[in-house]
């Protein structure tokens, strides 16, 4: 339905393939076309967490009023508010693009960043979706994690079986 948001739901999982590529996995896919236009998808590495962040293109017409919005909560909470820094935190995102069958190269600087390996984890989040690295996952010690990292392990082995790994 026209106006409203694309969301990100469900998990996924990739390994690194041929070609030093990782898979989209479908139930994004759909969402990151639709909000690129295309084949295009955005990653940037999580503010505060170790992973990343995916979106699609559609999300960065919104970084002006998100920065607007923390600056006004910050204003009245009293609380200091460095817009460059939020702005650079943002608008700090790589294009990737992606072919027909989701692959797509992660850039190395991100891949570093968030300490990946040879695998990612995909789990959606409303209005975009996290990707770990199953071991920073799994590093995680807050409650609040525990879900996502019973699913990681949960499709990671399903993963690994089928590619005759495990």
């Amino acid at each position: 339905m026209a106006g409203q948001p694309l969301i990100y739901r469900g998990q996924g999982f990739s390994l690194r393939r041929d070609k030093n590529r990782f898979v989209l996995p479908n139930l994004f896919r759909g969402t990151v076309r639709e909000s690129s236009n295309g084949q295009t998808l955005c990653l940037a590495k999580h503010e505060s967490w170790n992973c990343l962040v995916g979106y699609g293109l559609s999300r960065v017409a919104q970084f002006e009023d998100i920065i607007e919005q923390e600056r006004e909560f910050a204003m009245k909470a009293g609380q200091p508010f460095d817009r460059d820094m939020k702005a650079m935190t943002l608008y700090n995102y790589h294009e990737i693009p992606f072919d027909g069958s989701g692959r797509f190269v992660l850039p190395e600087d991100l891949a570093t960043l968030a300490e990946v390996d040879d695998q990612l984890y995909f789990q959606g989040a409303g209005q975009y979706f996290f990707v770990f690295a199953p071991a920073a996952l799994a590093a995680m010690t807050e409650p609040q994690f525990k879900g996502a990292q019973v699913s990681c392990a949960s499709l990671a082995s399903a993963e690994l079986k089928k590619a005759g790994k495990k």
